[in-house]
C-alpha cells in the first residue's frame, strides 16, 4: 500500500493530483485548512482527510499524531499548499506581505516535512515533492519568450526560489529521503485565472515522481518537460 499526503489537496492542482494517484492504486490522505472543503473534496475523491494548516504549528502537529495513529508509514509527501500573496509591484510590496507569502510557501515546507519526517523514514523508499514555480527560476524571468517573465511577484517568485533550494539542501543532507521540486507551469486554476494548460498537465511531473517508486531520483528540480532551467 502506498500512502500519501498531499497539502492543500482540496482544490486546483493538490486536487488532480489527489485524483491521478488515487487512479494510480495510492491511498490519499488530503490536507485542507479548511475543514469543510476538505472533507468535500476527499468525500468525491475516495480520499481520506486531515486538517492541516501549514502555517499553524500545532494544527501540523495533530495532523502528523493523526496519521501515525492510522497509518504505520507514508511514502509520499506532496508539499502543495502555496499562496499567490497580493498583485502589487515589487516597490509596493510589504515587508507583511512578504511574511505571508513566506509563511505558507517556504515555513509552511520546513514545518510539514519536519513533522512527518518519522513516518516518511518508517517507509521502504519515502519520497517528498516540493511544488516551486518557474516564477522563482532565474534563468527563465529573464526569457522574453517566457511566460514567467511577465509577472514580477517578488514574493511568490522569491519564495519559490526559496522552495527550490530548500529542496536541494534536504535531498544532499537526508539520503534516506528522495526529495525534489517540481513546477506545473502556468495552469488553469483559480490561482491563474483559469489560464495556461490544464490541471492535468500542471501535476504531470508530480504525479511521475509519486509514482516512480525506488526509481525515483533525487535533487531535481523538473517540469512536464524535463529538467527546469535554474
Amino acid at each position: 500500500m502506498t500512502n500519501t499526503l498531499i497539502t492543500g489537496g482540496n482544490k486546483g492542482l493538490g486536487y488532480e493530483t489527489a485524483r491521478r494517484l488515487i487512479d494510480a492504486g495510492h491511498t490519499v490522505w488530503i490536507g485542507a485548512r479548511d475543514a469543510e472543503r476538505g472533507r468535500a473534496a476527499a468525500a468525491a475523491l475516495g480520499a481520506s482527510f486531515v486538517q492541516l494548516d501549514v502555517t499553524d504549528d500545532t494544527s501540523v502537529a495533530t495532523a502528523a499524531k493523526t496519521l501515525h495513529a492510522e497509518l504505520d508509514h507514508l511514502d509520499v509527501l506532496v508539499n502543495n499548499a502555496g499562496i499567490r500573496g497580493d498583485l502589487v509591484s515589487p516597490e509596493d510590496t510589504s515587508v507583511e506581505q512578504f511574511r505571508t507569502v513566506y509563511e505558507t510557501n517556504v515555513l509552511g515546507v520546513v514545518r510539514v516535512t519536519r513533522a512527518f519526517l518519522p513516518l516518511l523514514r518508517a517507509a521502504a523508499t519515502p519520497s517528498v515533492i516540493n511544488v516551486t514555480s518557474g516564477l522563482g527560476s532565474f534563468t527563465l524571468i529573464h526569457d522574453p519568450d517566457r511566460v514567467e517573465s511577465k509577472y514580477p511577484l517578488a514574493a511568490y517568485s522569491s519564495s519559490k526560489t526559496a522552495v527550490t533550494m530548500l529542496t536541494m539542501q534536504y535531498a544532499r543532507t537526508i539520503p534516506d529521503i528522495r526529495f525534489n521540486a517540481v513546477d506545473p507551469g502556468q495552469s488553469a486554476t483559480d490561482f491563474t485565472g483559469h489560464l495556461g494548460h490544464t490541471v492535468e498537465e500542471g501535476t504531470d511531473a508530480a504525479v511521475r515522481l509519486a509514482t516512480l517508486g525506488p526509481d525515483a531520483p533525487t535533487g531535481t528540480v523538473t517540469d512536464r518537460d524535463g529538467v527546469l532551467p535554474w
